[in-house]
């Protein structure tokens, strides 16, 4: 993907996902090292082909589960402040293990509708891997963005009415328009990120309570 990765955190990520591998509370449906290499290693740092998260400050993953994509950006960048957001205390603390030696990241155990209201607007990227169609997630998303920073989602298949309702969501939260760009982090891989810039302050009516951007999304 022209993404540059130095031996020693190329070294730490190998590490990274030997040790998930190991873990016996299944924070992955993947078994093999080399699926790992490609589903979770390769295709969180995709995102590195894009200029507004190879140079943003600061990054916070939403729905970490086992640490991707943003554990595996905090190592293969340490000047990257990254923050995990994990709702399970069981994934939340196999985080909080893993990142123990990386001093970039900072775990958050709790809903990120509960940390937007006291971090609201306070993230230059906020990223969404496999957590849940594009009109919930850009609702999930939003309240923490700040102004003119960059939503960021991974997807699998173009589906034209997902995005059409994501656009939707994201005029009423103060977005853009989603961009999409393909990548191909390992060979026949069907991805694309989709990346929804802020244009303006999102609504203080949002978030709304916890689990209602999924279980009634905006459009």
């Amino acid at each position: 993907m022209g993404v540059p990765l130095d031996d020693a955190p190329a070294t730490e990520l190998v590490r990274l996902l030997e040790r998930l591998l190991a873990e016996p509370h299944n924070l992955t449906a993947i078994t093999t090292l080399s699926d790992a290499v490609d589903r979770h290693l390769a295709d969180s740092l995709s995102a590195l082909v894009l200029p507004e998260v190879a140079s943003a400050p600061d990054f916070l993953d939403l729905g970490s589960g086992g640490g991707f994509p943003g554990l595996a950006l905090a190592v293969a960048r340490p000047g990257l402040a990254v923050t995990l957001v994990e709702a399970s205390r069981k994934k939340a603390a196999w985080l909080e293990r893993a990142s123990a030696r990386f001093p970039n990241v900072r775990v958050v155990a709790e809903r990120s509708e509960h940390l937007a209201q006291s971090e609201r607007e306070r993230w230059s990227v906020v990223g969404l891997r496999a957590v849940a169609p594009p009109a919930s997630a850009i609702e999930l998303a939003a309240p923490l963005v700040r102004p003119s920073g960059l939503a960021v989602l991974w997807r699998g298949r173009h589906d034209a009415a997902e995005v059409a309702a994501g656009d939707t969501a994201a005029a009423a939260l103060g977005f853009e328009p989603a961009r999409a760009t393909d990548v191909e982090p390992f060979p026949a891989a069907n991805r694309h990120l989709l990346t929804y810039r802020k244009s303006s302050r999102t609504d203080a009516a949002y978030p709304r309570r916890p689990g209602r951007a999924t279980s009634r999304p905006l459009a």
